[in-house]
């Protein structure tokens, strides 16, 4: 199985420079790739992800200043550019209204991967062409590093470790639990056990609309317009994080205490409260901490109707 570890990186003034030259060459090849697939489509000459890998070398003979950058991660870019592709025709095939990739600008492109030619030793993460740069290693890592993610969020950098390993399943329990998303709280268990709403997003709400006010008066394209696009965006963050903090809390400590759950499916939900928690994201990390525990998980039917929390034992494990 593939888990991802983030940690926070503190670069030195040479290594950010490189990297956000890497980003910006990253961002170019991105942009050019997809003008030079929209141009094989007219004429009908397909151009498919390894033709266009193939081309870098002839791309440095050009532009020299891409030797600086490593080139698996540039070979990278039109590998995702391929997904992007592939996504669009799915959705495309299932019916759905996709929408068709579009040119990144420089607040759409902050990411950039390294597949190989990076190393974690210690607190330091070696990066090929950048050099050894300090992270913040809040937790150990375990399992085998396939991936390095180097991520650009509100002036800061982190990288995403996408890690290999073998899940450990926590010991057999055989109760079970379910899980009714609160309209006043943030859940409501089976056992009558209710769940505080934290209300991230209503203690910030003030903070956040002075922001939003503070960018809209200044001028496009000014510095202290991205200045304010800054402050809104670092707001934005901080609820993010404290939303995704209070989740990992809540889905671990059900994951270890109960052996079967069943949870309310988010995509039945239209309340604006059960939004605002993130019900789905908090669906996630349960679904994928149960996997990795080894406990069953089932998603059920919307209970809006009822008064009483969800019933785990009342057919929500029958077999289907």
């Amino acid at each position: 199985m593939v888990k991802a570890f983030k940690f926070r990186l503190y670069p030195n003034r040479e290594q950010r420079d490189k990297m956000n030259a890497t980003l910006d060459a990253c961002r170019e090849l991105y942009n050019a790739g997809l003008a030079e697939r929209i141009g094989a489509w007219k004429n009908r000459t397909p151009v498919d992800c390894f033709a266009q890998i193939n081309q870098l070398p002839e791309i440095k003979e050009v532009r020299t200043e891409l030797r600086a950058v490593y080139s698996h991660a540039m070979q990278d870019v039109f590998r995702r550019l391929e997904k992007a592709y592939k996504a669009f025709f799915l959705r495309v095939k299932k019916g759905q209204n996709p929408g068709f990739p579009r040119f990144k600008s420089r607040n759409r492109f902050d990411s950039f991967t390294y597949p190989d030619g990076f190393k974690l030793v210690g607190s330091r993460l070696q990066l090929s062409k950048i050099g050894n740069i300090k992270v913040k290693l809040h937790r150990e890592v375990e399992g085998k590093i396939k991936t390095a993610t180097i991520k650009r969020e509100c002036g800061a950098w982190f990288v995403t470790l996408a890690v290999e390993f073998e899940p450990k399943p926590l010991p057999h329990l055989d109760n079970a639990v379910g899980i009714d998303a609160g309209l006043e709280s943030f859940a409501v268990l089976s056992d009558g056990t209710t769940i505080p709403n934290p209300h991230f997003y209503s203690k910030t709400q003030a903070a956040l609309c002075r922001a939003q006010r503070r960018a809209a008066r200044r001028k496009k394209g000014s510095h202290g317009r991205r200045k304010g696009v800054e402050l809104l965006q670092k707001i934005h963050l901080r609820i993010f994080n404290q939303r995704a903090d209070f989740q990992h809390k809540v889905s671990h400590q059900i994951v270890r205490d109960f052996g079967k759950i069943a949870i309310e499916d988010a995509g039945e939900m239209l309340a604006k409260s059960v939004h605002a928690v993130g019900w789905a994201g908090f669906s996630s990390k349960l679904s994928y901490k149960a996997a990795h525990a080894g406990r069953t998980l089932r998603l059920t039917q919307s209970n809006r109707a009822g008064t009483q929390p969800l019933d785990a034992n009342v057919g929500a494990f029958s077999p289907a």
